[in-house]
Parts: structure tokens; sequence; C-alpha cells
């Protein structure tokens, strides 16, 4: 999670929290974090780092500014990371068709808790 916050009260912390209850391993990027843990798990500087550290990484999710996706997108691609999530509020039409163009999978400007929250809900009324 690129901008996952060690704040209490941040809406990053909040989802990070809720994906490691329903089963996900969430892996912090934050340079600016002043925790070197949040929730558990080592926060690293880059998602090099964190790549480097732990493996394929399947999806990130970006709590940052927008003006910061572009090269969020760039290292995403480069590192071959499969999906891209952006958050409520983080939206960037053209690094989302760099990522398209390069066979990843993006969800702009949704809230992953709220997707997965009804997607369980949905999936247990089948």
């Amino acid at each position: 999670m690129v901008g996952l916050s060690d704040r209490p009260g941040r809406p990053s912390l909040s989802v990070a929290h809720y994906m490691q209850q329903h089963g996900y391993r969430v892996v912090p990027v934050n340079p600016r974090a002043k925790s070197r843990t949040i929730l558990g798990e080592p926060v690293f500087d880059s998602l090099d780092e964190a790549c480097a550290a732990v493996g394929q990484i399947d999806l990130v999710d970006v709590f940052r500014d927008p003006v910061f996706v572009p090269e969020i997108v760039k290292d995403v691609i480069r590192l071959k990371v499969p999906y891209l999530w952006m958050q409520e509020g983080v939206c960037h039409d053209e690094a989302a068709g760099w990522a398209e163009a390069a066979g990843t999978g993006v969800v702009m400007d949704h809230c992953i808790l709220k997707a997965h929250a009804a997607w369980s809900r949905d999936g247990a009324k089948a």
C-alpha cells in the first residue's frame, strides 16, 4: 500500500487494518512514516525495496495525491505488478492509460475496503 500512514485515524491505516483482518498481507510503502513498522509489517521507502524484500506484489493500492501517480505507475509497470488500485479521490487518467496499455488492471477513484465489503456481502448471498 503506497502512502500507508502510521498515524491513527488516517483512512489508509483503517483500510490496511481491514484488509489484514480479511486475510490479505499489506506491505507498507511510505518513506515519510515515522514508524518502521505499520500493523506489524516492515515499512519500505519504495516499491522497489518492497518487491526485493517480499517478492512479487499482486496489487498496489495508492493512497497518495494524484500528482505522485505517474511515478508510481512507472514503477508498477516496470515491476510488472498485475493490478493497480487508486483510492477514492486518487485519479490520473493519463497514468491509468499507461498502466492499462502495459497490461495492468486498473481501478481508479474507488475504496478497496468498500469494494471488498460489497463483494463479500454479495458473495455471501450466492
